[in-house]
């Protein structure tokens, strides 16, 4: 908006704020609403999910006042302003925040109605995929059940009618899966922008169940049908068979009789036409052999079903028949081939049958070096094994025509004369063709060894290649199965991390179920892996030598290695994403704090979790939150407050505003710390413990002031106040007793009831407190005006006076209890009277006092009334008096009365007679009755700090020096201003006294110009030389006599350093001329046992030099640190000095300028009676006012007369308030003559 606007209309302002923040909070709860995103299917998800809709739809309609206020607020501006730039930007801005409004509020209430919707189809969709379930189980169960297929009729035609039976109950689940499929494709289809998965996974799974039972059906069927046919089939083919056998029997009966006719193997043309019928005879036995062997196979297995019944003996007997006249058949081809071959010479038939043999013999060989080696998978192996027993079968078929060769052979052999046996090795010698005749015989031995021989080998290679199939298979089933089972479980594993939302999509709320829910997911794979090495195991074994793994199971195997080693990756990322997410998002995290600023400044957070501010326009970053500046800047209206106990309280009063700590109660506060465990209050805490803390207090308070709270902002705000308080170095810890004192002195409570509270956080179990512990709370009870830089006037930051005044009032006892604790306080000491003040500031916010300002005239008086007991009907409101302003005829000094709520007429009376009391005191009265509005505790130089001070530290986050706090300056500025009261009063005795003879010796001064004006004053009787002339040299003077003062001190404590040193060099000397071992350097002196008296006195007495001095430079140190404070606070007061000055004349009264946070006084409070309620809190007594001089000259005839001034006269007629001024006037004068009788008989 145009800052001339601003200018013009200055109410815009509060009305662009309040609209940017609804905007703001509308926009966030826009995208949190959009981004929130359900599982279908999920019923827990999506009642959760209505539950925070619910919650977020009544959030918005608890704001709706807000909006209407708003609204209000914006046509009260409309009307009020002409200006028409300024009214059409509040139309567009009213107008765009109700669009955005109804837009969340209709988003909100169609999204509540989808996610019914939604709840009420995953509803129906999971009972009809619980029937569709159950329907696959009945479907599987019936799977399980079938039996082998049995190979007759009858058993056939009942696995068949169970089968149809099966399909037809199959078609009607059939329905069930559909329903479930429809109602999962209707969430698919209308819930896509929400989280489907689970819904496809299951539908997927369902779905892929339900194709297996189809296809085991299908498969089933089509096995039983081929089973069918193939038992109708089988008796056609076994009687064609056996027709066959019987004609192939026939032409072998034939052949065999022809070629044993005499003559027959004489005539050549006859013996080729009876091996033609031959060979056409071995052709068709050679075709018949598989259907021989089908037959035989489907036999079996028809014995099998048929076994012990007398259908299976009939067809055993057949089979067996078959077989043998097969036999038979195979011999009697045999027998006429050799028959036939008779015909040539003997030895050259056995010798082609031999040679024919070794070449077939060669071949099979070869055949089975061809065969190796092992495939590398199954479905190869199988294949080997099935391409092996055709092969054995082949050795077995011609295994009779070998052994019949070599019978043949053999008896060859046996039937030639020994003498032809002779010859067959004669001396080597040329041999005549006759002679190679009869090597004849050697051959055929030789030929029938080498076909014996071979067909042995043949035998062992091929059942060893046998055994090597078998083996393989039996191990590469065993891989098979594993793959196949690793695999199973893989597809489960990655099914459910498909499941997997992206972690920026979850709940903040669900990232700890979440990362349960992984962790016994990846519990549950330690099952998984020792699979994936079992998988691995088994690949191994197969060596190359061995068997060479097929490229295909090698990536299988490689395949399933990588898809676990990228599962364990991912549930170790995903864990890893979800504790990032956790530490930064989660109710552990700081991540919902950064909503606590706004642009252009971010939230950021050190390595010890200690946050700090980045500021983007101006590129710096700070430890302080914007907010909190701004507090700390608005802090300064505060510092034309005179008295600094009051402009503590009120400064205290402004932060606990800010903070919201007024809206918490002491029993909610401590209900949050029993929660968080908050016992040891010597514990330290960390940062996320008190976010965590905070968070649980300020959530409550949300709930009980839902607009009055904003969560982020509190806690960030809180959390940035307590570390400014008890942690200026940012370490990022503070104690527990220091929490539970930052917030508890700021909380809504009696104020009776937090000192209780606190002191029996030091007390001991007894009940019972002793010094260091009491010191310990006051210590930390005193941070909260140091950080303000108010730590001065309440004695310093040393609380061992206040420690010792407590004691002292208990006659120093070594233990007090709370109820002398509690009197103690009552008193106010001086380093604890801001809280009580506070305590009356916040009772006076809502006062109304029916009286009128003698000052400023305003009437009635908000806030704090201050009635003059010195003169009559005198008032003053709380802004004049606390600015020291005054009326003619009255001073400052002269005794008051203060009011938090309206007085009583009782109230009245009693002040009046203390008023006539007072007409005839005397100055010197007052003079012999100072007194003070607290309990003055000593200065704070008086002994040493029970507490080791706040040492900074140089701690910078990230890259960039954060830009310090008003409290995090290179001198704290805490440290820099505790002594300043007290030094002022040294520096008034140095230079002489600063008050005249109308102010009393023991008052303090109110005012630091008044200080250094009776300074200037006092030097009226020195040389005019020497006199100063300017506030300046006043300052200079100051710096040179304070710095002169601690140079002699520290050359004092330098000197005696040296005679120290000094003695030890002689103590030391002496020792060694004894003879004795050197002594150790004072800090590594350890007590020995003393050789002699002598020896013992002087290390007794090098033991108490070495403490003394000890004691010396700790004092040097703290002198040198007084010094440096000291420097800082003059060069502070020097620029507030050299300011300008404007002195302004009311009522003839020199009125100074506004004064700043540092201490302008002596005292924190002034002197006057403080009247909280009805009752007045008679801290000094009816004796205990001051007064300035009065003469004893005034008669009664002036009092009479400002009597009847103080009443107002009444314009009323009425009767009855007549006699009630009466009546007043009555005792008025009652206790005037009280007064006059006993100041005579005083007299």
């Amino acid at each position: 908006m145009p800052s001339s606007v601003l200018l013009e209309v200055p109410a815009l302002a509060d009305f662009n704020k309040a609209w940017a923040e609804l905007t703001d909070w509308l926009s966030r709860l826009d995208r949190e609403i959009k981004s929130q995103r359900v599982k279908v299917g999920d019923l827990d998800d999506i009642n959760n999910m209505i539950i925070k809709q619910k919650a977020i739809l009544q959030d918005l309609e608890q704001r709706r006042p807000q909006l209407d206020e708003l609204i209000t607020a914006a046509q009260n501006l409309k009307n009020k302003t002409s200006n028409q730039e300024a009214r059409t930007i509040i139309t567009d801005r009213i107008e765009k925040i109700q669009s955005q409004w109804d837009e969340v509020h209709g988003y909100l209430q169609n999204r509540r109605q989808q996610l019914q919707e939604m709840l009420k189809d995953s509803t129906q969709w999971l009972e009809a995929k619980r029937e569709a379930e159950q329907v696959l189980e009945k479907a599987k169960a019936k799977l399980e059940s079938w039996k082998e297929i049995s190979y007759t009729v009858e058993a056939l035609k009942k696995q068949n009618t169970e089968l149809k039976q099966f399909s037809k109950e199959i078609r009607q689940w059939q329905i069930n899966v559909d329903v479930a499929n429809d109602l999962a494709l209707k969430l698919l289809r209308d819930y896509s922008a929400d989280d489907t998965r689970k819904v496809q996974l299951m539908t997927d799974s369902v779905n892929a169940s339900w194709a297996a039972i189809n296809k085991r059906v299908c498969e089933r069927e089509a096995a039983l049908e081929s089973a069918l046919r193939m038992l109708q089939q089988f008796y056609l083919d076994l009687e064609k068979f056996l027709a066959w056998l019987t004609e192939a029997e026939t032409t072998a009966n034939v052949l065999q009789d022809a070629t044993h006719k005499e003559k027959t193997l004489e005539d050549a043309k006859m013996v080729r036409d009876l091996m033609k019928q031959w060979q056409e005879l071995q052709a068709e036995i050679d075709a018949h052999t598989d259907i021989f062997h089908n037959l035989d196979e489907n036999g079996q297995k028809i014995l099998r079903s048929l076994e012990g019944s007398e259908d299976a003996t009939l067809l055993q007997r057949r089979l067996d028949n078959m077989n043998l006249r097969w036999s038979e058949l195979r011999k009697k081809s045999l027998n006429i081939r050799s028959h036939l071959e008779a015909s040539t010479d003997q030895w050259k038939r056995l010798h082609l049958s031999l040679q024919e043999l070794l070449a077939w013999l060669q071949l099979k060989e070869d055949e089975l070096k061809q065969q190796a080696p092992i495939g590398g998978d199954l479905p190869t192996v199988q294949k080997q094994n099935d391409i092996h027993r055709t092969f054995k079968r082949e050795l077995k078929t011609k295994e009779p025509v070998i052994r019949s060769a070599l019978e043949t052979v053999r008896i060859f052999l046996a039937e030639q004369p020994v003498e032809a046996v002779e010859k067959v090795c004669p001396e080597p010698r040329d041999l005549s063709p006759e002679e190679r005749a009869h090597n004849v015989n050697k051959l055929l031995q030789r030929q029938a060894d080498e076909v014996r021989t071979e067909w042995d080998k043949l035998n062992l290679q091929s059942a060893d290649w046998q055994k090597k199939i078998d083996d393989a298979l039996e191990r590469l089933q065993g891989l098979q199965e594993a793959m196949d089972e690793l695999d199973l479980k893989l597809r489960q594993a990655e099914a459910f991390k498909g499941s997997w939302q992206p972690v920026g999509d979850l709940l903040i709320d669900s990232l700890q179920d979440h990362l349960e829910k992984v962790k016994v997911y990846r519990a549950e794979l330690v099952p998984l892996k020792e699979k994936v090495h079992h998988v691995n195991e088994l690949a191994h074994r197969f060596t190359p030598p061995d068997i060479q793994l097929s490229q295909y199971n090698l990536s299988c195997v490689e395949d399933l290695n990588t898809r676990w080693k990228v599962l364990q990756v991912a549930v170790d990322e995903r864990i890893k994403q979800l504790h990032e997410a956790h530490r930064d998002f989660g109710p552990t995290s700081q991540h919902f704090l950064t909503t606590s600023v706004q642009g252009p400044w971010e939230r950021a957070i050190s390595p010890n979790k200690v946050p700090y501010y980045i500021n983007h326009e101006t590129q710096t970053t700070c430890w302080d939150h914007p907010k909190m500046t701004e507090l700390y800047q608005s802090l300064a209206d505060l510092n034309n407050v005179r008295f600094s106990a009051y402009r503590t309280a009120m400064k205290l009063r402004r932060l606990q505003k800010a903070l919201c700590l007024d809206l918490l109660s002491l029993s909610a506060a401590c209900d949050a710390l029993d929660q968080h465990n908050l016992k040891q209050n010597d514990q330290p805490m960390d940062i996320l413990q008190i976010i965590n803390c905070l968070t649980t207090i300020y959530d409550r308070l949300e709930q009980e002031h839902n607009n009055l709270v904003n969560v982020p902002l509190c806690v960030d705000m809180c959390l940035n106040w307590l570390l400014n308080v008890y942690d200026t170095g940012r370490t990022g810890r503070i104690r527990v007793l220091s929490f539970k004192t930052g917030v508890v002195s700021l909380c809504k409570a009696h104020l009776e009831d937090k000192y209780r509270y606190l002191f029996k956080q030091v007390a001991s179990s007894t009940g019972f407190c002793d010094q260091r512990r009491l010191g310990l709370l006051l210590h930390d009870s005193i941070q909260i005006p140091r950080q303000l830089g108010e730590v001065a006037s309440f004695g310093g930051s040393n609380i061992e006076p206040s420690v010792r005044s407590c004691f002292q009032f208990a006659n120093n006892k070594p233990e007090i209890e709370a109820a002398l604790f509690l009197d103690w306080m009552r008193l106010e000491p001086q380093s604890m009277v801001w809280l009580p003040v506070l305590h009356r500031v916040a009772a006076a916010e809502t006062a109304k006092h029916q009286a009128k300002c003698n000052i400023c005239k305003e009437c009635p008086i908000i806030g704090f009334r201050y009635r003059s007991l010195k003169h009559f009907n005198y008032d003053i409101c709380q802004s004049c008096f606390f600015s020291g302003r005054v009326a003619k005829g009255h001073k400052m000094h002269y005794p008051m009365v203060e009011y938090c709520t309206p007085t009583t007429s009782g109230e009245d009376v009693r002040d009046f007679a203390k008023v006539l009391k007072n007409k005839f005191r005397t100055k010197r009265y007052f003079a012999k009755h100072p007194r003070m509005g607290y309990l003055p505790v000593q200065t704070v130089l008086e002994g040493d700090n029970m507490e080791t001070p706040v040492t900074l530290i140089n701690f910078w986050p990230v890259d960039s020096a954060p830009a310090s706090s008003p409290q995090l300056s290179h001198d704290d500025t805490h440290s820099r201003i505790e002594h300043y009261a007290s030094r002022l009063a040294e520096m008034e005795n140095t230079n002489g006294s600063y008050l005249n003879d109308s102010i009393s010796p023991n008052e303090s001064i109110d005012d630091e110009h008044l200080l250094i004006q009776h300074y200037c004053q006092s030097l009226n009787q020195e040389s005019p030389l020497s006199q100063p002339r300017s506030p300046a040299q006043i300052l200079i003077s100051l710096e040179s006599e304070e710095r002169g003062e601690l140079e002699r001190i520290l050359a004092d404590l330098e000197e005696e350093n040296r005679n120290l040193q000094a003695e030890y060099d002689r103590l030391k000397q002496q020792h060694e001329h004894k003879g004795l071992s050197p002594l150790p350097s004072p800090p590594e002196m350890m007590p020995v046992s003393p050789q002699s008296p002598r020896d013992a006195e002087l290390i007794a007495e090098a033991k108490l030099l070495r403490q003394h001095k000890g004691r010396l430079e700790a004092r040097m140190q703290i002198l040198e640190d007084h010094n440096k404070q000291l420097e800082s606070q003059l060069h502070r007061l020097r620029q507030l000095l050299e300011q300008p000055q404007a002195d302004a004349k009311v009522n003839g009264t020199t009125l100074s300028s506004p004064s700043t946070s540092l201490q302008r006084s002596g005292s924190s409070q002034p002197m006057l009676l403080r009247v909280v309620g009805s009752q007045t809190s008679e801290t000094m007594g009816e004796d205990e006012l001051l007064s300035p001089p009065q003469d004893t000259s005034t008669g009664l005839e002036e009092v009479m007369e400002q009597l009847n001034n103080s009443f107002p006269s009444s314009r009323g007629h009425n009767v009855g308030s007549l006699f009630h001024m009466a009546d007043d006037l009555g005792r008025a004068m009652e206790t005037l003559v009280t007064v006059m009788t006993d100041d005579k008989v005083l007299e």
